[in-house]
């Protein structure tokens, strides 16, 4: 039998998410957006004024393409090159494009295939939990590159030795960006090595804080190493979790072959309703204002919560995150110790309705004692309600002088 951990931040977000008048402060995803509120982004005048939904209602809804729709894989391989024009990378080919059920799938299926008993993975932490839990339970041996808060959760590049290289850009919990010459270094470190490198990227391309001169970082498929395997999803980024659709994307056609014939074991293909939408949202004329309605969201809130942060200093602090959307932050209890993360998070739910993610139970516990997960990334009346009720329970619990 295959023994799996309890994935805690899901088992967490599955207990509390849904407690009566809960103000969400813990989700990952850009805020969601409706169909209509998708439409009405287009820059296209004929999207504007039809203001329908862009489905072609004349689709049988038999099985679709099993690795997704050619238009669907061009529009990815479009999204990649993005940011790669100083790059001297080729367009990525759309055949090199998995489509899967969300990042989740995407992400099991690579480790699925390219691990087992006895082989080694360093894998950065704090991140994503199924990104070392899983090839645990395949019996790789796993080794935690531990990211610092003094080195501003960036990895060092000094510490690898490994045989299979898991990063995670932006990072969850903390939002910090790799930079682009922390990535070549990775990059340079693997091919010398012939080892893989396997990047979950799905909080990008959202760069919305990087100090000012800094390019937005291209993906780690541009750095021309072809055993670079990244990826990616509708979710978070691009606000449309409840398509469930992601992707995997390598160079290397034998890996994306070899992940197609593991993936012909879980599922045939995505709705072909979930691609038609997601192809519309990637398209030349939605894209553009997409990214930017939801980069101009995290700036915005990004300074709503650092203005929390600073009003109640000497209770938390944090690196300041400058992509993707979470925020790991940590408090302090009257007596100046890390508070217990669960407990805080459990009572600050039931006292004030507002809901985070522990970071120690949920990311490494005696690694980030007193740190929460925070998702700044909801809608901003959202975050300033739960802001506000944190505020008051703080002030209550920890800052009077009774």
């Amino acid at each position: 039998m295959v023994v799996l951990e309890p994935f805690q931040v899901e088992v967490w977000m599955d207990r509390y998410e849904n407690t009566p008048g809960v103000i969400n402060i813990s989700e990952t995803c850009s805020a969601s957006i409706s169909i209509d509120e998708l439409v009405s982004l287009s820059a296209s005048p004929k999207d504007q004024s039809t203001a329908s939904i862009p489905i072609d209602k004349s689709t049988v809804l038999g099985y679709g393409p099993i690795k997704g729709s050619q238009m669907l894989k061009e529009r990815i391989s479009a999204v990649y090159q993005m940011h790669a024009q100083a790059s001297s990378s080729p367009p990525l080919p759309p055949d090199n494009i998995l489509v899967t059920q969300g990042a989740i799938s995407a992400n099991f299926l690579v480790l699925y295939t390219l691990l087992g008993h006895g082989d080694h993975v360093v894998c950065v932490h704090p991140t994503y939990a199924q990104l070392y839990a899983v090839p645990q339970s395949l019996g790789a041996y796993v080794s935690l590159w531990k990211l610092k808060k003094e080195k501003g959760f960036i990895p060092d590049v000094a510490e690898l030795e490994s045989l299979m290289i898991i990063i995670n850009n932006p990072n969850n919990p903390s939002g910090a960006a790799i930079p682009e010459s922390v990535l070549k270094s990775i990059v340079d470190f693997a091919r010398s090595r012939d080892i893989i490198v396997f990047c979950d990227e799905v909080y990008w391309p959202l760069f919305h804080s990087l100090t000012p001169g800094i390019e937005t970082p291209a993906s780690i498929l541009t750095y021309g190493y072809d055993k670079v395997i990244s990826t990616g999803s509708m979710s978070k980024t691009y606000a449309l979790a409840g398509l469930r659709l992601g992707w995997v994307a390598c160079r290397d056609p034998a890996i994306v072959s070899a992940i197609a014939s593991a993936r012909d074991y879980t599922t045939i293909s995505v709705s072909q309703l979930d691609d038609q939408v997601a192809r519309y949202a990637l398209s030349e004329p939605v894209l553009p204002n997409l990214l930017k309605r939801n980069l101009d969201m995290a700036r915005t809130n990004l300074e709503v919560l650092d203005q929390f942060v600073q009003k109640h200093a000497h209770v938390c602090s944090w690196v300041r995150p400058n992509a993707g959307t979470t925020a790991f932050v940590q408090f302090l209890g009257k007596d100046g110790e890390p508070v217990k993360d669960d407990e805080f998070c459990v009572d600050v739910l039931n006292r004030c309705k507002a809901m985070m993610v522990p970071g120690g139970l949920c990311f490494g516990l005696d690694d980030f004692p007193g740190y929460v997960r925070i998702g700044y990334v909801c809608h901003t009346q959202q975050l300033k309600e739960g802001l506000e009720a944190l505020s008051g329970y703080l002030v209550q619990r920890f800052e009077s002088k009774d």
